[in-house]
C-alpha cells in the first residue's frame, strides 16, 4: 500500500473531551489502521487540540480564529492529505466500528459523494472507554434520539440518493460526508463565505450536482451524533432566526428557486444565457435580451458586447456582460442556454423551456448543466407552439408602443366589465315610462 486510502478530516473547535471520543471510534474501525489517516483541522481554539497516541497516522493543522469558519477548517484538513477519498466527520459525530470499511467499499468512480446515516444519541456522560462496549454489544448504550423523519423520507424516496433530482444536494449533511479528491477539487472544496452555522454542505452538495456526480447515501455505514438533531434543538423562534441565516447565506450560492425563491437579482443566475450579438444592431440586440430575460432567473453573456458596454443600452442592466461566463458561474447554474442570433421567443420563456430541457430549435438550444457535465441529454425539439423569431430588423418604437396600447385596451376592457357587474339591469333599474 503506497499510502493511506482514506483522509479522514475532523473539523475541531474547543472541545477536547468529543474530539477524544472521535478519535477512539476511529480506532474502533475494522477498517486496518494503515488505510487512513486523520486530520483534525482546528478553527482557531485558543488551546490546541490534543490527538494522543493511535494506531493510525494523526495531525493537527490550526487556523487562526477569525469567528466560525468550518468550512475554511475543512478545506484546510484537505489540503493536509492526499489520501484519494475525503471523509468528513464533525467533531461530535463519532464513527461506529464500520463507517470507514463501509464508505470505502460504496465509493465508484471519480465523481463520487457519499454520505452516512446520522444518528443521534446523549454522549454527554459517556467516555473513550465505553465506547469498545457500547458498539460490541457488551457495555451499556446511552440514551438515543429520534433520527430525522425527513431525512429518511428522502433516502427512502430516493433510493439512497441513487434517483435524486436537482434537489439531492439538501439530503447532504456534513458530518458525514464522503467525497472523492478529484470531484472535491474539482468543484472548488467548500465556500468559505459561509461563517456561521449551517448552509455550506448543501452548497458544496449543488456544486458536485451540477459537475455531474454520483450520489449515495449509505445507509449501512452509521456515525453517532452527541445531541439531538437540530429540529429538537432550541426554541421554534431561535430555530427560525438560524434558518433565516442559513437560508440568506445560501441564496447567494444556491440558484435552485427552492434556496432562493423568486423576485430578487442575484450575482449568480440559476440560468446562463451566451448570446452571439456579434455584427447584430443593439435595437436588435436589447429587444432579444429582453425577451430571454422575461420570467427569468437569468444572466445573459454578449459575445460582441456593444449594447452592453459603456454607452450601450444594457449598461445599466447588472443581468447583462461581455464576453464567456466566470467558472465560479457555470459552477452554480443550473441551465445554460446558447443563442445563435438575435431572437425573441414567442409561446413560452426561457424559463418555460429549462422545465423541458434539453431542448433544441432554430438559433437557440437550452440544455442542463448537469446534463453537460456528464455528457448525455440529447437535445428534443421545441415544445409545439414556441416560435424562435429573428429580431435583425425590430422597430422599438412601435413594438413598444403597441404592446402598452395592448395592454391599455386590456385595462380598459376589464374596467368596462368590472362596471357591468356593478350596475344593475336596465329593467329594474329604470322606471318605465308609464310610471
Amino acid at each position: 500500500m503506497s499510502g493511506p486510502r482514506v483522509a479522514v478530516v475532523v473539523p475541531h473547535y474547543r472541545d477536547q473531551r468529543r474530539l477524544d471520543l472521535v478519535l477512539t471510534g476511529l480506532a474502533l474501525q475494522t477498517l486496518h489502521p494503515a488505510a487512513f489517516e486523520v486530520v483534525v483541522a482546528d478553527d482557531g481554539s485558543p488551546r490546541a487540540p490534543e490527538p494522543g497516541v493511535r494506531p493510525y497516522p494523526v495531525r493537527v493543522v490550526r487556523q487562526p480564529d477569525r469567528g466560525f469558519r468550518a468550512a475554511a477548517a475543512r478545506n484546510l484538513g484537505a489540503a493536509a492529505t492526499t489520501a484519494p477519498l475525503l471523509c468528513f466527520l464533525d467533531g461530535d459525530t463519532v464513527p461506529a466500528p464500520g463507517y470507514l470499511e463501509r464508505v470505502l467499499a460504496a465509493a465508484r468512480g471519480p465523481r463520487w459523494l457519499g454520505v452516512g446515516r446520522r444518528r443521534h444519541a446523549d454522549l454527554s456522560t459517556t467516555t473513550p472507554a465505553d465506547l469498545a462496549g457500547w458498539f460490541g454489544g457488551t457495555g451499556p448504550a446511552p440514551v438515543e434520539f429520534t433520527e430525522p423523519a425527513w431525512l429518511r423520507e428522502a433516502y427512502d424516496r430516493t433510493d439512497d440518493l441513487r434517483a435524486a433530482g436537482d434537489d439531492a444536494y439538501r439530503f447532504v449533511i456534513s458530518a458525514v460526508l464522503v467525497v472523492t479528491r478529484a470531484l472535491f477539487e474539482e468543484v472548488g472544496g467548500f465556500e468559505e463565505a459561509f461563517t456561521a452555522y449551517g448552509g455550506e454542505d448543501w452548497e458544496f452538495a449543488n456544486r458536485c450536482w451540477l459537475a455531474g456526480a454520483d450520489f449515495l447515501h449509505v445507509r449501512d455505514a452509521v456515525a453517532w451524533h452527541d445531541g439531538p438533531d437540530f429540529a429538537d434543538r432550541g426554541s421554534p423562534d431561535a430555530q427560525r432566526r438560524s434558518r433565516n441565516t442559513e437560508g440568506l447565506a445560501l441564496a447567494r450560492f444556491v440558484t435552485d428557486p427552492a434556496a432562493r425563491g423568486t423576485g430578487v437579482v442575484r450575482a449568480l443566475p440559476d440560468v446562463v444565457v451566451r448570446l452571439d450579438d456579434r455584427g447584430a444592431e443593439e435595437a436588435a440586440v436589447v429587444h432579444a435580451v429582453a425577451s430571454l430575460l422575461t420570467g427569468t432567473d437569468a444572466g445573459v453573456w454578449l459575445s460582441g458586447g456593444a449594447a452592453a458596454g459603456p454607452a450601450g443600452a444594457l449598461s445599466d442592466d447588472p443581468r447583462v456582460h461581455v464576453g464567456e461566463p466566470p467558472p465560479e458561474v457555470l459552477r452554480r447554474c443550473r441551465f445554460q442556454v446558447r443563442v445563435d442570433r438575435p431572437v425573441e421567443l414567442s409561446g413560452a420563456t426561457v424559463r418555460d423551456l429549462t422545465d423541458v430541457a434539453p431542448v433544441a430549435g432554430p438559433d437557440l438550444a437550452v440544455h442542463r448543466t448537469r446534463d453537460l457535465a456528464r455528457g448525455t441529454g440529447l437535445a428534443a425539439p421545441l415544445p409545439a407552439g414556441v416560435e424562435v423569431v429573428p429580431t435583425g430588423e425590430v422597430d422599438l418604437q412601435r413594438v413598444w408602443g403597441r404592446r402598452q396600447h395592448e395592454r391599455e385596451r386590456e385595462r380598459a376592457g376589464e374596467r368596462g366589465r368590472q362596471r357591468s357587474l356593478r350596475t344593475p339591469s336596465s329593467v329594474s333599474a329604470t322606471p318605465s315610462a308609464s310610471a
